[in-house]
């Protein structure tokens, strides 16, 4: 199979390097496109991080509309298959269920994404819906984390952090409902951004504000590709119920600048749930780091009712799951999930959330307010929150407790499993602030520890300036040497 670059060299360039080369005529982005498939050719059957190519896309990097003169230049794309639809191509969802399913249009997010001149030449594994925290149904796929195949890729965006992480593509897309981009970059070494509600559009999905839990965004493995992937993709679609932030000045520009010294508040108590003690003193490590930066670092945890905010989002998660299964089985004209095409717990979040009363979701409103204000007052003397971007150590691939084939009866407790490691992400999906997952630290399994950093709703740009800092700081590379096991430069 082609390939036009050595494999090291290939893994030294971002997907703003490899634009720069395109638009110096040096490389074409079909050929950026043959080594893209290449690179999966090599990599997936180790770790089963891309479910389909498209061969048409590959040969083509027009196809369908891919703006060659775009921001990126061609650069190969790969496309979580949930959220943004693209027209005509398979979009499966992890799930059995969901086979064959093939979107009749592209969604909004996808038409920028093609005019930012990425071209999507295929699909990565997600969890099944994107509700748990690791991609492992045998019967679907499973995908391993290319630092160590024994362990999980965390979730939902697994496939895209693998690929991301074992230098298959630069850049790809995840979505994010409550810490599925930021978690498994976190433990891929990647940068992780969660924009503010308000930055990219989820059309034609819901116009409700308990809808905008989940966001879109990307995964990348510098902090100019995730600038220009949100300045380029960034704008509401016709008919949004609600205003699109602006900034002042592109991010691209941002980052090129420090920002002023911050006021970082610290923790990892965040209601009942407190971090791995390894993870402390990482934090504690990384608070020092900040320090030696100029920024002011205090331990201060937000005055915050996190057992509401957590139950809040619990109920927030079950109704719209269970609203959106509900739709599946009418357009099936079925009564129920079938067994034996949806995972168990997946069938036991519709039977919880299908005769949710409005009561119980006013309830769920007014807390969702109330945190948010609570938050919002925290972030009028604070600049950001800095904590671990998960509590707990990356499992072993087959911990049961955490997937949606679990045979756990409470819907409930399951969920509170997932809470107990993926505790400090939630709440910016809840509030619709931003928050990013930078790779500062290391996991004592040797897989990579990220520091997950919050702010106010439209301060996306602050995150990423403080990004370009600190990788700035580090020689320009946040994992400099350290190559995953599994890697196209091995």
């Amino acid at each position: 199979m082609k390939t036009v670059m050595n494999w090291q060299e290939w893994a030294s360039h971002d997907a703003t390097a490899l634009a720069e080369r395109v638009q110096q005529g040096e490389i074409s982005a079909a050929e950026l496109a043959q080594q893209a498939q290449a690179a999966v050719s090599l990599i997936n059957p180790q770790i089963g991080s891309v479910v389909e190519l498209f061969d048409d896309a590959i040969a083509a990097p027009q196809t369908d509309g891919t703006r060659l003169d775009g921001p990126f230049r061609g650069v190969p794309f790969l496309m979580k298959d949930l959220g943004p639809g693209i027209k005509n191509r398979l979009q499966e969802q992890g799930s059995k269920f969901m086979q064959g399913n093939r979107p009749a249009e592209d969604a909004f997010l996808t038409t920028q994404i093609r005019a930012a001149g990425l071209n999507i030449i295929g699909r990565t594994t997600t969890p099944e819906f994107g509700v748990c925290g690791s991609v492992e149904n045998p019967e679907v796929y499973v995908t391993r984390n290319p630092w160590d195949p024994a362990y999980t890729t965390f979730g939902s965006s697994a496939g895209s952090c693998a690929s991301v992480a074992a230098g298959i593509v630069p850049l790809a897309h995840a979505t994010d409902g409550g810490g599925s981009i930021r978690i498994p970059a976190g433990s891929h070494g990647l940068i992780g951004l969660k924009s503010s509600r308000g930055v990219l559009s989820i059309a034609p999905a819901l116009s409700d504000i308990t809808g905008f839990v989940s966001t879109q965004g990307c995964v990348s493995r510098s902090v100019r590709d995730t600038a220009r992937f949100i300045d380029s993709c960034r704008g509401g679609a016709p008919g949004e119920f609600m205003p699109y932030w602006e900034s002042k000045q592109p991010y691209s520009e941002m980052i090129k600048h420090d920002p002023v010294p911050l006021r970082i508040a610290v923790s990892h108590e965040w209601g009942n749930y407190r971090s791995d003690a390894h993870f402390v003193s990482e934090l504690e490590r990384t608070a020092r780091f900040l320090k030696e930066l100029g920024h002011h670092v205090e331990w201060v945890t937000p005055q915050v009712d996190f057992a509401q905010a957590f139950e809040a989002q619990t109920t927030c998660y079950i109704s719209n799951f269970a609203q959106f299964i509900q739709r599946l089985l009418e357009k099936k004209g079925l009564s129920s999930p079938p067994e034996a095409l949806v995972e168990p717990i997946n069938i036991r979040l519709w039977q919880k959330g299908i005769d949710m009363s409005y009561s119980e979701r006013w309830k769920m409103q007014d807390a969702f307010n109330t945190v948010s204000r609570d938050l919002g007052r925290f972030f009028q003397q604070w600049d950001m929150i800095l904590t671990p971007t998960f509590s707990k150590p990356t499992p072993l691939l087959g911990e049961k407790k955490y997937l949606t084939l679990s045979d756990n009866p409470d819907v409930m407790d399951w969920f509170y499993n997932l809470w107990d490691i993926f505790s400090y992400t939630p709440l910016a999906s809840l509030t619709g602030t931003a928050g990013i997952s930078i790779p500062l630290a290391w996991q004592q399994s040797g897989i990579p520890l990220g520091m997950h950093f919050q702010t106010r709703q439209a301060n996306d740009g602050q995150l990423l300036q403080l990004a370009a800092q600190l990788e700035r700081a580090l020689g320009g590379s946040f994992i400099r040497n350290n190559v995953p096991q599994v890697h196209v430069s091995r």
